[in-house]
């Protein structure tokens, strides 16, 4: 979840202290001209700035933070470093506090024993050869010099700031995991079994985590996320270096867990790449070292990774000659790939996508918790699953190749080219479809749409007119904010969309779609979207303006708009909605405002689309 919304879902006091923190940093960084300017647009009033001032302020002093957080990691011990590991984790980034005693209990245990396993092995060994065990020991030594340095000036003993910094270069280049760096720490300065409270508290007041009160829901921005990693050297999300795993050879796999001491004979394939991921190895490492022969030369290594990318299917035009080169443009590409994964989908694709799944595989929502580690009393819809950034092909990839090939020979789906790519395009064709026929949707016209190809039940037209609504807006570059909307429906009142704008601001929408003539219901419309403006103000967010889209109005239906004088509402016909987004997709650099949605009265979709 994007830092904006991380603050749109708590309130002034359960932010505080993040807030504290970058208003200090900002106190810190006052010669920044670009930072002055946005403090005079605020007055320096910080605890009044909406969460979009609040996120321009934390990207201007980002360099900043992290060394901030590089300090607090330090002083906050193994426990914070720990806690803060599972934190960052796909799919930990909204969690319940129980949840997290559950999971940090977990990993407790796995370190413990691995731990006391590790040490009595270094202790056994007696080569003189730069073996893994001997890397180890040098860790391990280097880590206890550095623990136990501040006994001599009679201080409490403790790694600094700088030690650590040293400490992580060091085990990057002992081509260490972070699981064997926290269970080697574990032993020189234990890790307290119970009681993560205090750590939790710690993580709050240093503006690493935001707390929920009402939920007890633990929150933690991805921008935050992806600093974390930054400190702690790790360059991938887990989930992108499964989808490298995916790709490797059986014995290549084996190659992995051998050159880090885990069992490799009898493991099967997908167990192997399970204890690899959690392991916490350097992808880059791996790619470099790990999956090669140890007598592979450098050209063999450098055609291994072209061919790698190659069976990804990744787009990417320049590779590089050299080996890191072509390691270093994998990766990048992975890191940037979320944003776009995300709009590969609409909300509804994404959602048809998961139907398609369970009908083929029954157990895909036990499977995206058990390797995302989310709670079970969690509902895993397509809009939850965005906030915990989990994209659709982040789902098809907790498939092995061979189940995803059959799911797609099951789906009656071409068996040329990548079938990960198949499934989603497959359903993004089904979505686009119904964009095609909106105009029928609004019109509830069944044999339309049976003619159009779409099968759809009559009781399910009016939801699936919403969710195309809402496809529209995404594709028109709106942030369309179910998580806001899900906090503001209650079982009573249900808005169909909102839009989040910037300071807070939102659009309500309404979409209504009417089998014959114009639509009328203008008394019955307004109590609805007058309720849900009241529940968005009590909850702290401006209703800029109330759109509601069907699929034509009556001549009193807009008369009435017009006069009312308790809200703002804007008409749009649905044909006029579909004809705005025709234009915008046209356009090469389209210049499309969502305030052109809050003029007021019926819109004029003609003048809209001209101006896009």
């Amino acid at each position: 979840m994007k830092l904006n919304q991380v603050l749109n879902h708590t309130n002034q006091v359960e932010r505080s202290k993040f807030v504290n923190c970058i208003d200090k940093l900002c106190q810190d960084s006052k010669d920044d001209p670009e930072l002055a300017k946005r403090l005079d647009m605020i007055d320096g009033q910080l605890k009044s700035a909406s969460g979009n001032e609040i996120t321009q302020l934390f990207t201007l002093i980002k360099k900043l933070f992290r060394k901030h957080i590089q300090e607090q990691i330090a002083i906050g011990g193994p426990q914070v470093s720990l806690l803060i590991n599972i934190l960052s984790r796909d799919g930990n980034c909204i969690a319940t506090v129980p949840w997290i005693e559950t999971l940090y209990s977990k990993e407790y245990k796995i370190i413990d024993e691995l731990s006391s396993q590790l040490i009595n092995a270094i202790d056994e060994n007696e080569s003189v050869d730069f073996e893994r065990l001997s890397r180890l020991k040098i860790y391990r030594d280097c880590m206890s010099t550095a623990f136990k340095n501040d006994l001599k000036s009679n201080r409490t003993a403790k790694i600094s700031e700088d030690e650590r910094s040293i400490l992580n270069t060091l085990a990057d280049r002992l081509g260490l995991s972070r699981e064997e760096i926290h269970a080697i720490e574990h032993a020189i300065d234990p890790i307290p079994e119970l009681g993560i409270d205090e750590a939790l508290e710690y993580l709050r007041e240093n503006g690493i985590i935001l707390i929920n009160r009402r939920r007890a829901e633990i929150m933690i921005a991805d921008e935050i996320v992806e600093t974390l990693h930054d400190v702690f050297g790790k360059e991938l999300h887990d989930k992108y270096t499964l989808r490298i795993l995916r790709a490797l050879s059986d014995s290549e796999l084996s190659n992995i867990l051998k050159n880090h001491g885990h069992k490799f004979r009898g493991v099967d394939r997908q167990e192997k790449i399970a204890l690899i991921v959690h392991s916490g190895l350097s992808i880059r490492t791996v790619l470099a070292i790990d999956i090669h022969a140890d007598d592979a030369t450098q050209n063999q290594r450098k055609d291994r990774i072209k061919q790698l990318i190659e069976d990804m299917d990744l787009n990417i035009q320049r590779i590089g000659t050299r080996l890191q080169d072509r390691i270093d443009v994998l990766i990048n590409y992975l890191r940037n790939t979320e944003e776009d994964e995300f709009n590969i989908l609409s909300v509804s694709g994404y959602k048809e996508l998961l139907d398609g799944l369970s009908k083929a595989t029954p157990n895909v929502i036990e499977r995206i918790r058990a390797d995302f580690e989310v709670e079970n009393k969690e509902t895993l819809d397509p809009e939850r699953l965005k906030a915990l950034s989990i994209t659709p092909l982040d789902i098809l990839y907790l498939y092995s190749n061979d189940e995803v090939k059959t799911i797609r020979n099951d789906m009656a789906l071409p068996k040329r080219g990548n079938p990960r790519t198949q499934i989603i395009e497959s359903f993004a064709s089904a979505n686009d479809k119904l964009i095609e026929n909106y105009h029928l949707l609004a019109r509830r016209d069944l044999q339309g749409l049976f003619a159009a190809g779409i099968e759809i039940k009559e009781a399910d037209i009016g939801l699936k007119f919403e969710e195309a609504t809402r496809s529209i807006l995404e594709q028109l570059g709106m942030n369309v904010d179910e998580d806001l909307r899900k906090d503001i429906n209650t079982a009573k009142d249900k808005a169909d969309i909102i839009v989040s704008l910037e300071n807070d601001d939102v659009i309500i929408g309404e979409a209504k779609s009417f089998k014959n003539g114009q639509f009328a219901k203008y008394s019955s419309t307004s109590r609805q979207v007058k309720s849900y403006v009241k529940r968005c103000e009590n909850n702290g967010h401006r209703v800029a303006q109330v759109l509601i889209v069907a699929p034509e109005f009556s001549a009193d239906f807009i008369d009435a708009a017009d006069m009312d004088t308790e809200i703002n509402i804007s008409l749009l016909e649905a044909h006029g909605l579909q004809k705005i987004l025709s234009a915008f997709k046209q356009r090469r650099n389209p210049n499309f405002s969502p305030k052109l949605l809050t003029k007021g009265g019926l819109l004029k979709a003609d003048l809209i689309s001209k101006s896009i």
